[in-house]
């Protein structure tokens, strides 16, 4: 039955995510050209299992726990959507593995030694991306779809047993592949500077970084990853319409003025 099946639409989605992420030069599943369309397309399909498991439920708290859910994940797509597009405008491409390249290969204040992370030059970018990203999670300070003082347990509150526990797989997995993707988009991903070796293009890089890569990429994740948990334990829960003016009236102008700023100066320099 669908009640059945909505922990699976919601952990499915976030394997789903996997197949586009590069862990090496050679060392991934698709070279998707248009990657990032396809990481944050997929990337908001876990709203329809949230949903609904809320509206399956049968029970108003879950009911009300899955709207919440779903107004959330779409106030909080649009930031996560327009703080990518400052990267894609940098990098010039969707293609994950390109953008990868390009962090690695483009240089700042002229020192190729350390390549451009765009978490120097999209910093801004960065941090609307993360607080996104732990919107997208509905965990602390964003978990008001569950919100045990109102809700009881939300959209969870008539599960139990193996299902109960899939929508925490899913929460957690969900925060691995997230941190995998700001990783590739902003922290350079598996690539080193590749002025550290002589390399010019991803064809000159060497077969040894199809193992590295994927421990660098692991570090990255488990960086970001420490962050997100540390947000999640230590700031308290929003109230419901804090949460929607933030989103629209602070995230959504930033990440509209970050664009314009990153273009303006694309085509200056």
């Amino acid at each position: 039955t669908i009640f059945k099946m909505a922990p699976l639409i919601v952990l499915v989605s976030t394997f789903l995510l996997v197949v586009v992420v590069p862990y090496g030069p050679d060392a991934l599943m698709t070279d998707f050209q248009a990657g990032v369309y396809y990481a944050l397309a997929i990337g908001s399909l876990s709203v329809i299992g949230i949903l609904v498991a809320g509206w399956s439920s049968a029970n108003k708290y879950s009911l009300l726990g899955g709207l919440r859910a779903a107004g959330q994940l779409i106030a909080y797509e649009l930031p996560m959507v327009l703080a990518v597009v400052g990267v894609v405008i940098q990098a010039g491409s969707m293609n994950l593995q390109q953008i990868v390249v390009a962090q690695n290969t483009y240089e700042i204040f002229g020192l190729d030694w350390i390549g451009m992370p765009f978490v120097i030059t999209q910093c801004v970018g960065f941090v609307i991306f993360m607080i996104a990203v732990q919107a997208e999670l509905t965990q602390p300070p964003f978990d008001m779809p569950i919100a045990e003082s109102e809700l009881v347990s939300g959209y969870m509150t008539e599960y139990s047993g193996f299902r109960f526990l899939t929508f925490f797989i899913a929460e957690f997995a969900t925060a691995g592949v997230f941190a995998f993707i700001a990783a590739v988009l902003f922290l350079g991903g598996w690539g080193v500077p590749f002025s550290w070796f002589g390399w010019d293009t991803i064809d000159s890089v060497d077969n040894w970084m199809n193992v590295v890569g994927p421990i660098i990429m692991l570090t990255k994740m488990m960086l970001l990853v420490g962050i997100i948990m540390w947000v999640r334990f230590t700031y308290p829960r929003f109230r419901e319409d804090q949460l929607q003016q933030f989103a629209w009236k602070v995230l959504i102008p930033v990440s509209i003025l970050n664009i314009a700023v990153t273009a303006i100066l694309k085509v200056a320099v």
